[in-house]
């Protein structure tokens, strides 16, 4: 098993264990020390750090594994480490704002179901790597691991949002923020990358280290008590953040519009602000009803009077208008008694009704899973129905020039015929392994009745398929490459 070391300055952090493989062993072994610096590496004897997941301004986050628990859970180790050369100070404003963060999911991660729990926040001690008798000091946190993924990288992957996909991020994070603003905080660092989707589809809202206590009512709003302390991600924070002034709840909501308008763009924030008219030039590039556009420009005004106060006020914006009914007709004079008199019924012509061709609604787009999982059967069957061929014209003593020629245009209809009913799904899902196994089993037959090698066929099937699988996700690649730049 591997064990990530926590240590910043440590030359090697990967630790390989062979014993504790064993589950048994895993779970009652008393303790490992990093090989290259000697930090303990089961922190507080329960958590197993396995994997760098990435690295912020305050704080190092780790994949790790619970060992006290049945399953050995995955969870999210953080470790307080701010970067750069921060004075006594500044890094003692850094610790509160990690201990904050602790407290606020204490609070609010173990109350709402898109929160990620608190499990532990704890120091550790160890001896300094260059100063000996001196001591470093660690401060870390253990949350719940969210199976999925960010909002950004989705973006990356995927492409643009439409107007629906981007109304379910906004209502969904509307109300975790009215969660949130309830309860007395503000996040102010609403962006992509900490908006996560889990696989089961639920959006949750991550990284609360920035998270601030908002100002009791009848506070001035010039009081210190109200100020924030400059943290913010640059393009998603307004004026009143960024100029280290009192934040507000539509301080997040403006965050959080233009979260929604780069995930509708596929564009960066800085691309989209228009600094020479001081507004968001954002509907060149997308077009959404007017009630979304005139709620998202409402959250993106620069003044916070201005915009919604609350998540709840835009929650009520989005709701379809309803007009009030008009007022009956008054009623019609009645009429004076005319003489009656005969005419002839009058056959009119019946219109013809043209009957509009149904219309087919386009097959929904294939993931980026489907794609390489479609390559990947296509090349391996392409490489097995060119050794069933082979087999056949060996069995019947044919060989020659013309018959490599067949053989390549057989397979070539054949990966053609399988390339299309894949796209018109006529094909998919679990159709695929048993058209593999039963071209196995053929190539199979026909490679021993040919006295070929069997293992040459799955061999020489599983490199076909591995092959397209790479040409592909290459093109892929370079078709969203392209995407981004033009």
């Amino acid at each position: 098993m591997e064990i990530y070391c926590t240590r910043p300055a440590c030359p090697r952090p990967q630790n390989f264990f062979a014993d504790l493989d064993d589950k048994a062993t895993l779970q009652t072994a008393q303790q490992k020390y990093c090989t290259a610096c000697g930090m303990p590496l089961i922190l507080v004897g329960r958590y197993l750090p396995t994997k760098l997941l990435g690295q912020g301004g305050f704080g190092t986050a780790f994949l790790a594994r619970d060992r006290y628990t049945p399953t050995m859970r995955d969870c999210v180790v953080k470790q307080f480490q701010p970067s750069g050369d921060l004075s006594p100070q500044q890094l003692a404003i850094a610790q509160g704002l990690f201990e904050r963060e602790a407290e606020v999911l204490e609070q609010l991660g173990n109350s709402h179901p898109q929160i990620p729990n608190l499990y532990a926040f704890f120091p550790l001690s160890v001896g300094n790597l260059n100063q000996s008798g001196k001591e470093d000091q660690f401060f870390y946190l253990v949350q719940e691991f969210i199976d999925g993924q960010d909002l950004e990288e989705e973006l990356q992957t995927q492409g643009t949002f439409s107007e629906a996909e981007v109304l379910e991020v906004l209502r969904a994070m509307l109300k975790v923020l009215q969660f949130v603003h309830e309860n007395g905080s503000i996040h102010r660092d609403i962006k992509p990358s900490n908006i996560m989707r889990h696989r089961n589809g639920r959006l949750y809202l991550l990284d609360f280290g920035a998270v601030k206590q908002q100002v009791t009512k009848g506070a001035a709003a010039g009081t210190p008590s109200g100020k924030s302390t400059g943290i913010y991600s640059m393009g998603f924070a307004p004026p009143e953040q960024m100029s280290g002034a009192q934040v507000y709840p539509s301080t997040d909501l403006y965050a959080l519009a233009v979260t929604l308008i780069m995930l509708l763009t596929g564009k960066e924030p800085e691309e989209l602000y228009d600094s020479y008219n001081n507004a968001w030039n954002w509907k060149t590039y997308t077009q959404v009803s007017d009630t979304l556009a005139e709620v998202l420009d409402r959250m993106l005004l620069p003044t916070p009077n201005k915009r919604f106060q609350s998540a709840q006020e835009v929650m009520d914006a989005l709701k379809p208008r309803r007009t009030p009914p008009a007022p009956p007709p008054p009623p019609p004079p009645t009429p004076k008694p005319q003489p009656v008199v005969q005419q002839q019924p009058v056959v009119q012509p019946q219109p013809v009704v043209q009957q509009q061709p149904a219309i087919q609604r386009p097959k929904s787009r294939f993931t980026l899973s489907e794609t390489l999982i479609s390559a990947g059967f296509t090349g391996f069957e392409g490489a097995l129905v060119f050794s069933v061929l082979g087999s056949i014209f060996d069995i019947l003593g044919i060989s020659g020039g013309l018959v490599s020629g067949i053989s390549v245009g057989l397979v070539g209809m054949t990966v053609g015929g399988l390339i299309y009913t894949q796209y018109r799904r006529i094909i998919e899902g679990k159709d695929l392994p048993i058209l593999a196994g039963i071209t196995l089993v053929l190539s199979f037959i026909l490679a021993f009745l040919a006295d070929k090698s069997i293992p040459a066929v799955i061999v020489a099937g599983v490199l076909a398929g591995a092959g397209v699988i790479a040409i592909t996700a290459l093109f892929r690649l370079i078709y969203l490459l392209l995407s981004r730049w033009l």
